[in-house]
């Protein structure tokens, strides 16, 4: 796929190159190696569209002043069938290179010709990332954070699969453990409760509506049958009744955010096949356990963790962290991931490096598993904390959420800032229909456009073209230096797993396709020529929006 300011600069690199022998076969310099040199685009544009340090770099190895090399190199440079169309010297031996027009209207003919493909490619080589978001505790519904995490995790698989990897998207589902007997204990309960039984739900049980819900579903179909049951019966009885239906909710509510999961992994298979039992055997017949007041402790310190930590504990039952082993070890080992991505709460900060401690004593590869920490989110009303949402008086979830916020703002706005940087989502925002709104304001900008073409197309003054040509002027050139830049801004948010760059891109593209539009009219451009060229630039503008937007899974509408 094209990459218009990378094939700018690989041309310039080469020029620079070709340059330097031109001066060697002219005994202008001495034929030596030359050092690493960066190629760079200045922040400041009246510098230059590119700048290079290569005069300082090679002035010890070449024994000149850089600025006498600069001079040489500028006398030497071959510009004709380039895309560059000079070169200025600044400062101490800076070179800086301007851009012709014919780069900036091929920049433009790239983006109409691959159209909705326009930035992807194939950096990742088709190898497999297995990305892992969300996996919220199944015996209840979902938090604000896994809202946050649901629309991260969804853009950093997008953002991989655009940059050529086999992605895979998957939930791992925790139905075997602490959490579910607590879900047990909390739905025994209310079940013998509704049973007409006086029994108390202990403190640390899940209080919330949705068991008192499941036992009186539970009751309607099985009246007090189970009542006087074994407890053990009883538990498996009500967990196998409410446990699905909360997983199916999960995958509903997901789906409803536009999530797709291509797998829902279930803890209980790792217990069921002997997964977990043979990580604790594994790492004790490797000599990297020893017991302790009856427990089994994993000798964590010896590679690289803070502290040991307990496998097994004294009553036979293994900790939390080693089905989360045996997972990992299934994606990097059994299904011979060529990267794994988890989406974590910060409050797993600790956790990671012990999980890595682990796997790096079964000889599994640890630096094919990436963990992206994400901060809680504060949801803000009125400049106030929201704690409930103001249509259904519930505590604000996901569901709740995207009752009182459209779904495309609640995508765009947890996309708003890196996973690492505490998040305050202002409800009032969200749901404002102005410029101050970064998501209304991103889809203003693509209907803008999109009445724009319209408008030409009833007045008989629309044309489209492949050749655009003259769109030189400062607002057209910074528009279109701005589309150039969507293949290696995406590259890099997916090299550092960052949706909050194409948030970014696209609010800036917003804001420079308004500065276009309001200083250069396409209707009353002085030539026909001028009129078609600008009206390419304005459907460029429009399909990179497209673009950007559907990595976030988020609409581009038409008309508002």
């Amino acid at each position: 796929m094209t990459n218009m300011m990378e094939a700018a600069q690989v041309q310039l690199r080469e020029m620079l190159l070709h340059a330097l022998g031109t001066l060697v076969a002219e005994g202008k310099i001495p034929a030596e190696p030359i050092p690493s040199f960066k190629i760079e685009v200045p922040a400041d544009k009246s510098h230059g569209d590119f700048a290079t340090n290569i005069a300082m770099a090679s002035a010890k190895t070449l024994r000149m002043p850089p600025r006498a090399i600069a001079e040489l190199l500028c006398g030497a440079m071959q510009f004709e069938g380039t895309y560059f169309a000079r070169a200025e010297i600044a400062g101490p031996g800076f070179l800086n290179f301007f851009l012709q027009k014919t780069w900036f209207t091929d920049t433009v003919k790239a983006v109409l010709h691959e159209g909705d493909a326009y930035g992807r490619s194939e950096s990742g080589k088709g190898k497999r990332a297995l990305v892992e978001f969300v996996s919220a505790n199944p015996t209840g519904p979902m938090h604000v954070g896994n809202a946050r995490g649901a629309a991260l995790g969804d853009g950093i698989a997008a953002l991989l699969e655009w940059t050529g990897w086999g992605v895979e998207r998957e939930f791992y589902v925790n139905d075997a453990g602490n959490q579910i007997e607590k879900f047990a204990t909390s739905l025994e309960v209310r079940y013998l409760q509704r049973c007409g039984q006086d029994i108390t739900m202990p403190e640390d049980a899940y209080q919330g509506q949705d068991i008192v819900v499941h036992a009186e579903h539970f009751y309607e179909q099985h009246g007090d049958q189970y009542a006087g049951a074994d407890s053990r019966e009883r538990r498996d009885a009500l967990v196998n009744f409410a446990l699905p239906q909360n997983i199916e909710g999960l995958e509903r509510d997901l789906r409803s955010y536009r999530v797709e999961y291509d797998h829902w992994f279930r803890e209980s298979k790792l217990h069921a096949d002997g997964s977990v039992a043979d990580i604790v055997k594994q790492l004790t017949d490797r000599g990297y356990t020893y017991e302790q007041d009856g427990a089994v402790w994993f000798r964590a310190e010896q590679f690289g963790a803070d502290k040991d930590f307990v496998l097994v504990r004294a009553n036979g039952i293994p900790t939390y962290i080693v089905p989360d082993i045996a997972y990992h070890v299934d994606k990097l080992v059994t299904r011979r991931f060529d990267k794994a991505i988890n989406v974590l709460g910060a409050d797993h900060h600790g956790y990671v490096p012990r999980l890595k401690a682990a796997l790096k004593a079964l000889d599994v590869d640890t630096d094919k598993l990436d963990v992206v920490l994400m901060q809680m989110v504060i949801l803000m009303r009125g400049g106030e904390v929201a704690k409930l949402s103001k249509r259904s008086g519930k505590a604000i979830g996901l569901v709740t959420l995207l009752e009182d916020i459209p779904l495309d703002a609640a995508r765009f706005f947890f996309n708003m800032r890196e996973a690492n940087s505490h998040f305050e989502f202002d409800l009032d925002l969200a749901v404002e229909q102005s410029s101050q709104n970064p998501v209304y304001y991103v889809q203003y900008a693509h209907a803008r456009i999109c009445s724009i073409l319209r408008n030409l197309k009833q007045e008989g003054l629309y044309e489209e073209t492949d050749a655009p040509t003259a769109l030189d002027t400062p607002q057209e050139t910074e528009l279109i230096r701005h589309l150039a830049d969507f293949p290696a801004m995406l590259e890099a948010a997916a090299r550092v797993y960052d949706p909050s760059r194409v948030t970014k891109y696209a609010t800036e593209l917003a804001t420079l396709f308004h500065r276009f539009y309001d200083a250069c009219s396409v209707k009353n451009a002085e030539t026909p020529e001028l009129c078609a060229s600008r009206t390419a630039l304005c459907r460029a503008a429009a399909q990179i929006l497209r673009n950007a937007m559907s990595i976030l899974k988020i609409d581009c509408p038409e008309k508002m």
